[in-house]
């Protein structure tokens, strides 16, 4: 059935932005900076510019005949029980269930023809966001860097009161394996600061400050960045133990008592109708917070959206929790039903948001998942139903990706794939060509950087691709 490990329903919420202990992989803050600084040596040179990227990941692989591929000419058993709607570009038409994409077409381009030869979630992911064939096609521990470690490494020394490099995603998510977001032999120091957690939540937390534990002892409160770490910073200024901390500690506390981060990160600085547009929910405040820390100088933020029952959304019992839309695990059209306009809404909500903050130049955004799904539809009993019922599977041989922004041609299609949906007709492109699009847009030379793999052999930053040249 090849589905996600670790896939539990809504997790549980804390208190809202209280700083905790939880690292990436076991490591606090002042430990990655500590191992950043122990790697800068290597590193090549910070690319000085104002660029940034939007990831949103879409794990479990999003149908693109449901979304961005409609083919309503192919069989009935292929083009399935959707309709394309027409977009205020001609040429481009969306799914009846994306309405708001349909008004701002002007503001995105789609990608039809990218693929790959992974179908295990493991080996697409890997393969995916890798850009390098995985060394074991299942499983979801990397051999090679996550593009988003990449541009963490080049952009190490650069320090602006934020982290450079984010992941926001379901709590119970953020461990680094869970969709292969490791940074294999650049480090962990090379990995996201992780957010889990629902941001809209008055619960929420973020849990990624550890201090050393003589340090600890004397800061008995370690509240909430609104209110607590104004306590923590009196706390500190008060007792002098700031000034016992190791240069990493201080780096840490810095970055986190930091006047840029305290703002990214403060999502009731938003207006009420702001939230309204994107949708009080775990998924439009991720896509705010996306936002939000671009606006504040973060360059590379990640932002997962897999469980749309969340945040008062009923759970439907046809429906699945990530994007892997197979017949045993979901009704594809009814989970679709409720998962796409909650999508819409927040994707449409943060692209024309980024154009009317006239953020469209510099950040770029890339909505995409590790494959897309069979074009032929299947029918399986529902391990939660019991009852027959549709769905689609594993397909890498063909996807869709949108982008926007990023100072590229918006309105239009790239590539398209042939009348059933079952692979690229023309312009085929690979996860590498996106990538080297993205390192482009960020000022990093894909071309010619290199970094040691662990037997100190030179690795390009991609295998292989070429910037996509109808976006540039």
């Amino acid at each position: 059935m090849n589905m996600l490990p670790l896939c539990p329903g809504p997790s549980s919420r804390r208190s809202f932005l209280q700083a905790g202990a939880v690292g990436l992989a076991g490591l606090g803050l002042a430990d990655m900076l500590r191992l950043q600084a122990q790697a800068e040596s290597a590193a090549p040179k910070s690319i000085d510019n104002d660029r940034s990227v939007i990831f949103v990941w879409l794990p479990g692989g999003p149908p693109h005949m449901e979304t961005y591929d409609m083919k309503p000419d192919a069989p009935e058993d292929y083009r399935g029980e959707f309709r394309p709607i027409h977009t205020n570009v001609s040429g481009i038409d969306v799914c009846e269930h994306l309405p708001l994409h349909a008004k701002c077409s002007d503001k995105y381009s789609l990608i039809r023809s990218i693929s790959h030869g992974f179908a295990d979630h493991g080996g697409g992911h890997k393969k995916f966001l890798t850009g390098r064939d995985p060394k074991e096609p299942t499983g979801f521990v990397n051999d090679y860097p996550m593009v988003g470690s990449m541009a963490a490494k080049v952009l190490e020394k650069r320090n602006v009161g934020v982290p450079n490099y984010v992941c926001g995603c379901d709590n119970g998510r953020q461990g680094i394996d869970v969709f292969s977001f490791g940074a294999a032999y650049l480090g962990p120091a090379t990995g996201p600061f992780m957010v889990p957690g629902d941001p809209s939540d008055k619960g929420f937390s973020i849990q990624n400050l550890a201090l050393d534990k003589s340090t600890e002892s004397r800061l008995d409160d370690r509240a909430n960045l609104l209110g607590g770490l104004d306590k923590l910073r009196r706390d500190i200024d008060q007792s002098r133990t700031f000034d016992g901390l190791d240069k990493f500690n201080k780096q840490a506390v810095e970055l986190l008592l930091s006047e840029k981060a305290r703002k990214a990160f403060n999502l009731s600085l938003e207006n009420e109708k702001t939230h309204e547009r994107y949708g009080k929910h775990a998924w439009g405040a991720r896509a705010i917070m996306a936002r939000r820390l671009v606006e504040a100088g973060c360059k590379f933020v990640t932002m997962v959206m897999e469980n749309p029952y969340v945040s008062g959304v009923p759970q439907l019992k046809e429906g699945v929790y990530n994007w892997d839309s197979h017949a045993v695990n979901c009704h594809l059209y009814h989970d679709a039903l409720v998962r796409l306009p909650i999508y819409d809404k927040v994707i449409t909500a943060l692209i024309e948001d980024l154009h009317a903050r006239g953020l469209d130049k510099k950040v770029l955004l890339v909505v995409t998942g590790e494959f897309g799904r069979t074009p032929r539809v299947s029918n399986s009993i529902g391990t939660q139903t019991g009852t027959m019922q549709p769905g689609r599977d594993h397909w890498p041989n063909a996807m869709s990706v949108l982008v926007s922004g990023g100072g590229l041609k918006m309105g239009q299609v790239v590539g398209s794939t042939n009348s059933k949906g079952e692979h690229p007709q023309d312009r085929p492109l690979t996860p590498c060509d996106l990538w080297a699009t993205v390192f482009r847009h960020l000022g990093i030379d894909y071309r010619t950087t290199t970094f040691p793999d662990h037997a100190g052999r030179p690795m390009y930053l991609l295998p292989e691709g070429e910037a996509i040249s109808e976006l540039l």
